[in-house]
């Protein structure tokens, strides 16, 4: 399993979502991200878990005691 998380200034990453898949969730995140900005954060697309977010990280390891089964698992555009 791979673990999407979102972050925001100064505060804790937040697991967003699950994959399956490493790529899945690099296809999730190039469908996801509207812009780069200058300061390395990001604008995301609305409705995707990272709305709100101005940066994410990826991992195959759970990095928070975030609930995995309260996340979406696999989302796609077409789930939005």
């Amino acid at each position: 399993m791979y673990y999407l998380y979102g972050l925001k200034k100064d505060t804790a990453r937040k697991l967003v979502a699950t994959f399956d898949s490493e790529q899945q969730l690099l296809a999730y995140i190039r469908w996801a991200t509207l812009k780069q900005n200058d300061d390395h954060t990001f604008k995301f697309e609305q409705g995707s878990p990272l709305v709100g977010y101005v940066r994410y990280e990826h991992s195959p390891e759970l990095l928070t005691s975030d609930d995995p089964a309260a996340v979406l698992h696999n989302p796609s555009p077409s789930m939005l």
